[in-house]
């Protein structure tokens, strides 16, 4: 009986389905395997590889797509960045061109304070259209999460813990906060904490 050897050690009579294993990777020898073992056909084969080759070819074009995709999606967020910065900028620049054109007028200060009053306005209700709203200050109780304290100021007049001096506005876009409001808050020492 002519007998055949895979390239797994195993053994197989040429006339026949029954197999043997002569040893193992690891040397061990292992007996007859009596029963049958169906070995797939060349065509079964060839269509398993063709198969396979086909699910690669898919993996590699669906692993295409999806860098394609994500490379859209950052450009694509990038330009509306970019949308939206040339937006706000565009609402700036008629403030940018008053600005300039007090620099180079030849006026009494007193006329200079009240054209950069009016740049301020402006640009207020640029900042107003943006809805971009200043953080209440004065008066007002303080409150860590909108106003960073930068000091206290003795004063019995107001209430303990509100806030008596804006060194610096805030800032929120809706609910947002952008920037908290620089203050001094009171201390007032008439005051006893209930």
């Amino acid at each position: 009986m002519a007998q055949q050897e895979n390239e797994y050690g195993v053994t197989q009579a040429a006339d026949s389905d029954v197999l043997t294993v002569e040893e193992t990777q690891s040397g061990q020898k292992i007996g007859l395997v009596e029963e049958p073992v169906e070995l797939p056909s060349v065509e079964a084969f060839a269509d398993l590889k063709a198969e396979r080759d086909n699910l690669l070819d898919r993996l590699a074009r669906l692993q295409a797509e999806f860098d394609n995709a994500r490379k859209r999606q950052e450009r694509e967020k990038q330009e509306f960045r970019d949308y939206a910065t040339g937006s706000v900028v565009e609402q700036f620049l008629p403030v940018i061109a008053n600005f300039a054109l007090a620099l180079g007028a030849n006026a009494s200060a007193e006329q200079l304070r009240t054209g950069v009053e009016l740049i301020v306005k402006q640009m207020d209700e640029t900042l107003r259209t943006l809805n971009v709203q200043a953080v209440p200050t004065i008066g007002q109780q303080f409150d860590p999460r909108v106003h960073e304290a930068l000091g206290t100021v003795e004063r019995d007049d107001l209430p303990d813990h509100s806030v008596a001096e804006e060194i610096r506005k805030g800032y929120r876009i809706r609910e947002r906060l952008l920037r908290p409001a620089l203050v001094r808050i009171v201390s007032n020492p008439k005051q006893t904490e209930a």
